[in-house]
């Protein structure tokens, strides 16, 4: 039984957790940095310590501190979210050193599935498919070289530690090599302190699905369906889905118990996440294991809408030594999910990150419509942290009418005094490809690239603009210079906000 949790993280998800704590009686701690004193999950949780200086490193990063929170706050138990130390199986090592309990997988779990090498080795043993591929036994540029060779072209240069797309290149013929292995090396290096490179063949076209699995500390395990996160940019997801446009219900249920196996393959225990590549369409698609992600996701929230579970109540159980609280037949898919992630950036100068204060905020509030977020009116949007300010869910009975869904609530989200990525997600919901249900990884760094421009002004916005810089400009009567632009509301009869 767990009397109280510290939250190591911030932000939506911060606020997500005790969301679910305070429905099951359980007190909450909120852990913050000085840019964060004032934030929305510090204001929501019922006790607070300050960790240090903005910077991750000093603050949330920061294993003694943490530490030193919980035994401060008489927390009894350690939730890590997503991101920082979630999937860093020393924390979790250190919190059961501590006697907290962990709200996540074993740390030999974490450590089997962080190494992309090592859980491919394992995968294979398991009868899991991964990507067809070779780990060169010495790591000099001429091994990799030579296995890229017997890989074959396109390739894939890619680090074994991390995830993001970060130390991952992708090779068109032999002319490219040098320059992509020493790129992903420096990359995987600077980004996770582990320059171990491998090759893999590169999927051309393919979508990404990930399937939620549960697992307890009994042995028993289950997948709660799919969830396909195509639609993503940079390797950064944009829009999740579930139901997958692409998947069969043969083909659903193959990639549900591949998933399964490879969670209990290492042991696994509480809410994990199995990715996997799809190539091709219907029941004679070929899907690969790509990794594994031990820790809560970020698109979590469409796996609850159709399956009307709570997983962060779940993981709670799960840490403290409950069984499952659903057999896999009782888990089923209802209607159609999309999660939309808002983030504060500008899509029109390359999605460059926005920093500032948030002068208002008002999400949408409609039925079948949810918004998790981290902000509120007041909020600061710093520099230090990643600039997603909240996901918005939307849920329905079919396809066609959670979009319609989603791309309403978008219209209403106003967020002011930032510039957010809102009218981006909006374009991507209405092209032609997501309609369809036909994307790959690749769509919007290629063909759907253009959907982060900003559309130009209509001609009505334009004119109104340059009369209202001409009145601005006008001498005032009897003047022969301008004294100052007259109040718009006054001079510019028959308009109105």
């Amino acid at each position: 039984m767990i009397r109280r949790l510290l939250i190591a993280n911030r932000g939506e998800i911060a606020v997500r957790i005790m969301r679910a704590c305070d429905e099951l009686g359980i007190d909450t701690v909120a852990v913050y940095s000085d840019a964060d004193k004032d934030a929305l999950h510090v204001r929501s949780a019922r006790h607070a310590f300050r960790l240090g200086p903005p910077p991750a490193a000093e603050s949330y990063l920061s294993i003694p501190r943490l530490l030193e929170a919980a035994r401060a706050t008489g927390a009894d138990a350690v939730h890590p979210g997503y991101g920082f130390l979630a999937e860093n199986a020393g924390f979790a090592r250190a919190c059961r050193d501590a006697g907290l309990i962990f709200v996540g997988p074993p740390p030999e779990a974490i450590e089997a599935m962080g190494s992309k090498i090592a859980a491919r080795e394992t995968m294979q043993a398991a009868g899991v498919p991964v990507v067809p591929g070779e780990t060169p036994t010495g790591q000099s540029d001429g091994a990799l070289v030579a296995a890229a060779h017997r890989t074959g072209f396109p390739a894939l240069i890619k680090a074994s530690a991390g995830g993001g797309g970060k130390g991952m290149r992708m090779v068109r013929s032999e002319g490219e090599l040098a320059t992509a292995i020493a790129g992903a090396r420096h990359e995987a290096t600077a980004a996770f302190g582990d320059g171990t490179l491998y090759v893999e063949r590169l999927v051309l076209r393919p979508r990404h699905v990930e399937i939620q699995v549960m697992a307890d500390a009994h042995g028993h395990g289950v997948h709660l369906f799919e969830r396909d996160c195509s639609a993503q940019r940079r390797h950064q997801k944009v829009i999740e889905e579930s139901p997958s446009p692409a998947l069969t219900p043969a083909l659903r249920q193959q990639m549900g118990a591949a998933a399964v196996t490879a969670a209990l393959a290492v042991g696994y225990q509480n809410a994990g996440t199995v990715e996997f590549l799809l190539e091709g369409t219907g029941d004679g698609a070929r899907f690969y294991f790509l990794e594994m992600n031990t820790r809560l996701q970020v698109e979590h929230p469409v796996t609850e809408a159709v399956t009307g579970v709570d997983l962060v109540k779940a993981q709670l159980a799960v840490a403290a030594g409950d069984p499952l609280p659903w057999t896999q037949a009782e888990l089923q898919q209802r209607g159609h999910a999309i999660e939309c992630r808002v983030y504060a950036e500008d899509p029109a100068r390359d999605f460059l990150p926005q920093a500032g204060r948030v002068e208002g905020y008002y999400p949408p509030v409609r039925p079948g419509v949810r918004v998790d977020s981290g902000v509120d009116t007041g909020s600061d949007v710093t520099v230090h942290y990643d600039p997603m300010i909240a996901k918005l869910i939307a849920h329905a009975e079919s396809r066609d009418a959670a979009i319609a869904r989603a791309r309403a609530a978008l219209t209403e989200f106003d967020v002011l005094g930032l510039v957010t990525n809102i009218p981006f997600l909006i374009r991507v919901l209405d092209s032609e490809a997501f309609r369809r249900g036909d994307l790959d990884t690749g769509f919007l760094d290629g063909e759907g690239a253009s959907l982060g421009a900003s559309p130009p002004l209509p001609a009505a916005a334009l004119a109104a603009a340059v009369a209202h810089e001409e009145r601005a400009a006008a001498p005032a009567a009897g003047t022969t210079t301008p004294t100052s632009a007259p109040d718009p509301w006054a001079t510019l009869a028959g308009w109105r906000s």
